[in-house]
């Protein structure tokens, strides 16, 4: 007899339940603290960004990465509340391909600024929404 709360979900919706979970809170803390302290964020981004063809554009490039950084968030929190209840992976599908766009912008960024600790750490974030693109379409 089947009991508990896994009760009916696939492995496949498990996976797709965990992925979204973790892209969401990954890109809402970040969007939501360059929200939150966006003054910070900018006069520490000014600072990286000093000696590399990037600099005049930090202001613009904060205000992508954050509307980016939020969608995907939003959209993974929501494809978990779609999965859960419907299994439906639309959304969550959606969550992770932002994240992956967010990731290789900063990524981008990190290699410019020539912070190649900082893009390394990237990877496996990427790989993480990587992981969730091919999950939820694969």
């Amino acid at each position: 007899m089947e009991t508990g709360i896994l009760l009916g979900y696939t492995g496949i919706d498990l996976l797709r339940l965990a992925f979204s979970a973790m892209v969401a809170i990954l890109f809402l803390q970040s969007g939501l603290d360059k929200a939150l302290d966006w003054k910070g964020n900018l006069t520490w981004l000014t600072g990286h960004f000093a000696k590399s063809p990037l600099k005049g554009m930090v202001p613009l490039m904060l205000a992508v990465i954050t509307a980016i950084e939020l969608s995907a968030g939003a959209c993974a929190g929501i494809g978990l509340v779609q999965v859960a209840l419907r299994g439906d992976p639309s959304m969550g599908a959606w969550g992770c391909t932002l994240g992956a766009l967010a990731i290789t912008l900063l990524f981008f960024g990190q290699r410019v600024a020539k912070d190649y600790a900082g893009a390394a750490s990237l990877v496996s974030y990427f790989l993480l929404c990587a992981g969730g693109m091919w999950v939820y379409m694969g």
